[in-house]
């Protein structure tokens, strides 16, 4: 959500924002809208002013005797008006609200403009791509010829976009997640927090996916709707509340399950684990200092990264341009890890900046040491990592020529010290 005052103060800068994200000026029609809204409250200000006066001589009046009908008529006349203002502010508040809450974060000075993916620049790259001496395969192809990855199954449970883990693959999912856990809470200074998938709308605002992106999220039939990540959750921990200075930052992960309809993306990754509407994820939210959250982004990206390092998996971050950045970004880095079964890059982390745009929706604020007032927090998020494409990762980067596949080493203890993945055939599993 975006700050009426801020918009007053400058409006142009506002307005050039808009169109670095590829949208129409907004300015002028929030800002009169604005104007009408504050009549309003000044004209009920006066008349409830005008009223409790009135009411008092209409009691004076009565008390001398005197003939109170012209009083007491205009009483009823403020009544009626105070009434109308009241109605009038509501809808002004309404209407202002709608077209705050359907507009994006503006960009951070350093975001590269741009309209697409194509458009994203890249900052830099880690490790090498992997060589093969053999034909490489994808990871579904590898996954479905051990025995682990059934995707007919899945599809007789709850149809497409759905895959049942059996054995070495399953224990490798939880292996991947604990590994992750670990690190960012032995290593990295996160909490780890368990937190529900099912939420009540207000979450879901309070983090920008509603109201405009509710085509991409599932509903219960008693209004309650799944997380598409822990985002949701853990950002909304800090909701409605005030924070004492010395509390920032607060570092959180979670791992969930996360749910997406994947309403937009139809036709694409229709094979294998790639696009999943159920998947796993360790997310990590910050919620921290204004001052802060430029820094913050930074170690939060290098949290992510060093997952991909002990994997020892080839990667590189890009920062997305204004027509790639998400909703409620002002700044986000990807990193994209190398699959060689595809032959190319594919996102398996997003860290973002949201800057106050989330903590004004959810009044998330925190007091200045040595002040009365409060001010808003900022909150970051950022996969640390999807936990399914991390697999894939493995999978197709640790492949080998028999159709095995390596654990990576950082990964064997985890694994009760399986150091190979090998067909159900040959292990009996």
């Amino acid at each position: 959500m975006h700050d009426v005052r801020l918009i007053r103060e400058t409006p142009d800068a506002f307005d050039q924002g808009m169109a670095r994200r590829g949208l129409e000026p907004a300015a002028e029609r929030i800002l009169e809208l604005d104007r009408r809204r504050r009549a309003a409250q000044t004209a009920l200000q006066e008349m409830l002013t005008r009223r409790n006066a009135v009411s008092k001589q209409v009691g004076a009046a009565k008390r001398n005797g005197e003939d109170a009908a012209d009083l007491i008529a205009e009483v009823q006349s403020l009544k009626d008006g105070i009434t109308a203002n009241e109605a009038s502010e509501k809808v002004l508040d309404r209407d202002l609200e709608a077209i705050l809450e359907g507009l994006p974060n503006l960009p951070a000075a350093d975001v590269p403009d741009g309209n697409t993916e194509d458009d994203n620049r890249e900052v830099r790259t880690h490790g090498d791509k992997p060589d093969f001496d053999f034909a490489v395969r994808e990871h579904f192809d590898i996954g479905e010829d051990l025995g682990y990855m059934d995707f007919g199954a899945a599809a007789r449970l709850s149809g497409a976009r759905f895959v049942v883990l059996r054995g070495a693959l399953a224990r490798l999912e939880r292996a991947l997640a604990a590994f992750m856990l670990d690190l960012h809470t032995q290593e990295h200074g996160f909490s780890e927090i368990v937190t529900p998938v099912l939420v009540r709308e207000n979450a879901l605002y309070g983090t920008g996916q509603l109201p405009k992106f509710a085509e991409d999220l599932y509903k219960t039939a008693d209004d309650y709707w799944l997380i598409p990540t822990a985002e949701v959750t853990l950002t909304n921990l800090a909701a409605d509340g005030i924070l004492d200075e010395a509390e920032l930052p607060q570092r959180m992960t979670a791992w969930t399950q996360c749910f997406r309809s994947e309403a937009g993306a139809a036709g694409k990754d229709t094979r294998g684990m790639l696009r999943q509407h159920q998947f796993s994820k360790v997310e990590m939210v910050c919620v921290t200092h204004p001052d802060q959250s430029d820094a913050e982004l930074e170690r939060m990206t290098g949290c992510a990264e060093e997952v991909l390092k002990r994997l020892g998996l080839h990667y590189r971050v890009v920062v997305l341009c204004t027509g790639d950045l998400g909703f409620g970004a002002r700044k986000t880095y990807d990193i994209e890890v190398w699959l060689p079964g595809q032959g190319t890059y594919r996102e398996i982390s997003s860290c973002s900046n949201c800057g106050d745009f989330q903590a004004r929706r959810m009044k998330a604020r925190f007091r200045p040491r040595g002040e009365k007032g409060t001010r808003f927090v900022n909150t970051l998020n950022g996969s640390g990592l999807a936990v399914g494409r991390t697999m894939i990762a493995i999978i197709e980067n640790y492949q080998n020529a028999d159709g095995s596949i390596t654990v990576p080493e950082v990964l064997r203890p985890y694994m009760g010290g399986l150091e190979r993945i090998a067909s159900k055939e040959r292990t009996g599993q």
